[in-house]
């Protein structure tokens, strides 16, 4: 579906932006792909390893609702990654984190539907479930502004969705290339902040052909969750390095012990596929329909139980020690 169509990536110099570059170049024939984002070194890095002619390189911030207009012409899909994601950071600087989170949502709405956009998924986190920190709840505004985008298309044929999912092994921040910062720094141990503390777990690869295949699935207004393994923080640690020392350290502000993807309070519209969930608009559509049990390439779901929620401590899939080292070894390939 993504031959000769011009997909757009906000925020696409990250590490999921270009992973998803790679795949579509390596499996598809784009007709554009055009990278919007505001830090033009990042650009330029990116230009040494992608300079296709389908490719194009737009300097812009989606709290810029012009500059988005414009990037958008001629757009059939767009993917939106771009956000404040450093929970620390968006506790000191509230405000910057609002701006870019929920303004800049409604921006990227405005603008598909401007320029009539054939589909839109935006990119969600398991801290938006349940929130605690600013970035999660920032992070749960955008998802409801996507989804009631819906209902405010009108005659637009623009259909939008949310992708949601737990820690990416080695992006950017996150604490795989931290761990192997005082590894190879020398360290005589690792700073864990809470024994107990579990998190869902996803490859780069696997997160960016979640989201290729939920274009094919879409109908308007799911929030997609895949069913991904936990691990347990300490057993990470232990997996990357198994001669040293873990020292608990505390949970840092707006930190969460264990992550919620489909909250309890969700469950009488979250719907269970083979391999994902689908949280359901709890809002009424006024021109399409609330059926969400058969997807758009007849995937049926089923609903789930009363009170039924997708947390990373209850998880049935944990990864064992040596299983995080081989997860880890094929996230790198």
């Amino acid at each position: 579906m993504f031959d000769d169509k011009s997909i757009l990536i906000t925020g696409g110099t990250g590490s999921f932006g270009k992973k998803y570059v790679e795949t579509l170049l390596k499996h598809h024939k784009p007709k554009k792909i055009i990278i919007f984002s505001r830090d033009e070194l990042k650009q330029f890095e990116m230009q040494q390893v992608f300079n296709q002619p389908c490719m194009r390189y737009f300097i812009g911030d989606v709290r810029d609702k012009e500059r988005l207009n414009r990037a958008m012409r001629g757009v059939d899909f767009v993917i939106h990654a771009a956000a404040m994601k450093q929970v620390p950071a968006a506790e000191y600087n509230p405000m910057e984190c609002v701006k870019t989170n929920i303004n800049g949502a409604e921006n990227v709405i405005d603008a598909a539907l401007n320029n009539n956009v054939s589909k839109v998924i935006a990119l969600s986190t398991d801290k938006a479930a349940n929130p605690i920190n600013l970035y999660g709840a920032t992070k749960l505004a955008s998802d409801k502004i996507f989804v009631a985008a819906n209902n405010i298309s009108g005659g637009h044929e623009t259909t939008f969705a949310v992708v949601r999912y737990g820690n990416v092994v080695g992006s950017r921040g996150s604490v795989v290339p931290f761990f192997e910062k005082l590894i190879n720094e020398g360290s005589d141990h690792l700073p864990i902040t809470h024994m107990e503390m579990t998190r869902f777990w996803i490859t780069l690869q696997q997160g960016v052909d979640f989201v290729l295949k939920n274009f094919q699935r879409m109908l308007g207004g799911e929030i997609f969750v895949p069913k991904i393994p936990s691990i347990k923080i300490s057993d990470l640690a232990t997996a990357m390095a198994p001669n040293l020392k873990q020292k608990e350290v505390g949970i840092r502000p707006g930190e969460k012990l264990h992550e919620v993807m489909c909250p309890a309070d969700d469950s009488y519209h979250t719907f269970e596929y083979d391999d994902h969930f689908v949280i359901a608009p709890s809002i009424i559509f006024s021109s399409r329909s609330n059926d969400f049990t058969v997807n758009a390439i007849n995937e049926q779901g089923k609903p789930v139980t009363q009170a039924f929620e997708y947390n990373s401590r209850d998880n049935e899939h944990y990864l064992t020690i040596k299983e995080i080292q081989e997860f880890n070894k094929q996230a790198c390939l």
